[in-house]
């Protein structure tokens, strides 16, 4: 990230003059498989921009995001923008693909790695992963404060057996936050597909904090993948992690659907933090 926005910003630029709150979502959209049946992405689009349009985030990490997906919610949802490659480096698969609000944050710079032991090799894959894994990255100020945060999105291996390579994908997540101004607040997201609490976030939390933990309120269920069928499982594998002198305020999980048809096979999980 030319290295990665190694202390990228002063302290003072980063701690600017602070703001009243960020309204932060990870949503793995799921992409646009034709064997999704009723599921399919042209029947459940508009319910998933409607979900982004009621809860309003701020910025916005996505998972499994297609080209077409993305382009169709700034399409509906014009006050956002977004940005990212896939996991080939092209936009021809899997994006991390990240939205933010135009009207309230400022895109400074950007750029995407990938998790694995040459992160600035596009579509490199290691530790006996299927597919490359990837994060992407932002650096934002929030307009008329000063204020700037790093955020990150990514979306961990998937299979059962990759539990070495989540673990191996968090270690070098850690690092490349290490390496950034202790001063500067970050972000990150994802669909860790690891539980809260195992092997994988503890590599994670600490050095971040878990906004479902720090949460004042905590609404929906813990776990946030039920399949396309509201029922989900007891593992949290979707969050919001912090490093900042923030407060959490409120996280949820989202259950918004209609006639039992819901915009993902995941929850989107929301956390809205209160600034200095």
């Amino acid at each position: 990230m030319r290295p990665f926005l190694l202390l990228a910003c002063t302290a003072i630029a980063c701690v600017g003059l602070g703001a009243e709150t960020l309204r932060v979502m990870s949503f793995n959209v799921r992409y646009p498989s034709p064997g999704d049946g009723e599921d399919v992405w042209a029947k459940r689009r508009d319910l998933l921009v409607e979900t982004v349009r009621t809860q309003a985030p701020d910025v916005m990490g996505t998972q499994e995001l297609f080209f077409e997906q993305g382009q169709y919610i700034v399409e509906k949802l014009p006050e956002y923008a977004w940005f990212g490659l896939s996991r080939r480096g092209n936009h021809e698969d899997e994006h991390m693909g990240v939205f933010y609000r135009k009207d309230r944050l400022q895109l400074v710079d950007n750029g995407d790695f990938w998790l694995s032991p040459t992160p600035e090799k596009a579509g490199s894959m290691a530790w006996n992963m299927s597919l490359p894994r990837m994060c992407t990255w932002g650096l934002f100020e929030i307009k008329g404060t000063g204020t700037k945060f790093l955020y990150l999105n990514t979306h961990l291996a998937h299979r059962g057996n990759d539990e070495p390579a989540r673990q191996m994908s968090a270690k070098l997540l850690a690092f490349r936050i290490g390496m950034q101004d202790e001063k500067l607040p970050v972000v990150l997201t994802g669909d860790f597909n690891a539980p809260a609490g195992g092997p994988t976030y503890a590599l994670l939390s600490p050095p971040l904090k878990d906004a479902r933990a720090e949460a004042a309120q905590k609404e929906g269920p813990e776990g946030t993948f039920h399949g396309f069928k509201g029922k989900v499982g007891a593992a949290r594998i979707d969050w919001i992690l912090y490093r900042a002198p923030w407060t959490v305020e409120r996280q949820e999980a989202i259950t918004f659907n209609k006639d039992g048809r819901y915009p993902s096979d995941h929850l989107p999980v929301i956390a809205v933090f209160k600034l200095p």
